[in-house]
């Protein structure tokens, strides 16, 4: 077995919470390495950059936090120091021009995650950071242990930051399989799947329509809703506006969608009293209201080819028999290590030398930026944790 000589911290995951914290702690000086289960760093970070890396959110910190609802305090406190206007600021000093997009999405100008990420590791090596490749964690003690491609490994650190991931995800590394190593030290919560697809089995008529956008609705689902779109596909439903009301659908609150968010209840009303005799549902609905096929097709299906109610099919329109993608097939999780279990600096509060970071905290949040800033955020909250034990 080899055996390292005692360093000051040692981090476990090299996504984006696990690197932030290192930048952090290797900026004031500390001796860090970190240890990366998978033949690359930030792996996930990579695959989300591949259609645009969406950074962050450029929004009040009011509406942002909503985004966290319930947004548990140090979370807050983490993103109140390191929300938005910082992150921007700290990825413009890694050399990326960054542009906000008409939604307040704000992406590197390059779109792709890897020239950041190339600039990030490069500012990290000269900080004196070591990065350890296909190191897997087996064991966490007064030592911690690793699988690694020359054998077992043992290090002894001062400090220990873990930013392992959530459940979702597992070839690129987040598996949920730290859990029973932390259990000794920190409460869980277990994991449920967020801003994940739907699963729901169509009739033939709706074949045409897979891979359609049904654009310009209201998802909503129990206390959450969003105004935005979701994409019909051969299994379900997938898209944005279904990952923003996940924690509602986790709870068994029916998916609701209204069709026309734009029109009040009584001007539906009123339209619908001036249908000419004889013409047909669909003519009808093309007509007065300008629907696209796919949104006459998804009532139809969810509400009959005759609804009995049809101001409620328009405005209230109930998906019926659907179920969540398995959690593998998620984003992210919610679920994890719990903060109740954690100090203000995210420090297990029975081990006052082993820190927690990223998405294997209990904390949820839609796309949209908001992931990738509380992992940063927590990141760098850990990070700041370890400077105050070690100083």
């Amino acid at each position: 077995m080899t055996a390292h000589t005692q360093i000051d911290a040692l981090i476990v995951g090299a996504g984006p919470a696990g690197l932030m914290a290192a930048e952090v702690i290797s900026a004031a000086g500390f001796s860090v390495l970190v240890a990366e289960a998978k033949p690359s760093p930030a792996r996930k970070f990579l695959m989300a950059g591949k259609s645009g890396l969406n950074l962050t959110k450029n929004e009040p910190l009011v509406p942002f936090f909503a985004a966290y609802d319930p947004i548990p305090g140090t979370l807050r406190d983490a993103l109140t120091a390191f929300g938005p206007d910082q992150v921007i600021t700290w990825a413009e000093g890694l050399g990326q021009e960054m542009f906000t997009g008409s939604s307040g999405r704000v992406f590197p100008k390059a779109m792709k995650a890897s020239p950041l990420l190339r600039a990030w590791l490069s500012r990290l090596t000269a900080q004196g950071v070591e990065l350890r490749r296909n190191w897997r964690m087996t064991a966490l003690g007064d030592e911690v242990r690793f699988d690694t491609p020359e054998g077992s490994a043992k290090v002894s650190a001062k400090t220990v930051v873990l930013a392992l991931g959530g459940a979702s995800w597992a070839r690129l590394g987040s598996n949920g399989a730290w859990a029973d190593l932390v259990s000794p030290y920190v409460a869980l919560a277990p994991f449920m799947a967020s801003n994940v697809g739907l699963l729901r089995d169509w009739s033939p008529h709706m074949t045409r329509h897979f891979g359609a956008p049904i654009k310009g609705v209201c998802l909503r689902s129990g206390a959450y809703s969003t105004r935005g779109e979701c994409v019909i596909s051969a299994r379900g439903f997938e898209g944005g506006g279904i990952y923003a009301i996940t924690r509602g659908l986790r709870t068994g609150a029916p998916l609701m969608i209204d069709l026309l968010p734009d029109w009040p209840a009584e001007r539906v009303k009123q339209t619908l009293i001036q249908r000419k005799p004889k013409e047909t549902l669909t003519t009808f609905l093309k007509r007065a209201f300008r629907l696209p096929p796919e949104k006459i097709a998804l009532m139809m299906e969810c509400a009959g080819s005759k609804p009995t109610d049809l101001q409620t099919a328009l405005k209230h329109l109930e998906i019926t028999d659907i179920r969540l993608r398995p959690v593998d097939e998620a984003i992210s999780t919610a679920g994890g290590v719990r903060f109740d279990s954690l100090t203000e600096n995210l420090a297990a509060s029975s081990r006052p030398d082993l820190f927690f970071a990223g998405e294997m905290l209990d904390w949820d949040a839609p796309t949209g930026g908001y992931l990738l800033t509380a992992c940063l955020a927590t990141g760098r909250l850990a990070g700041l944790g370890v400077i105050k034990a070690l100083s």
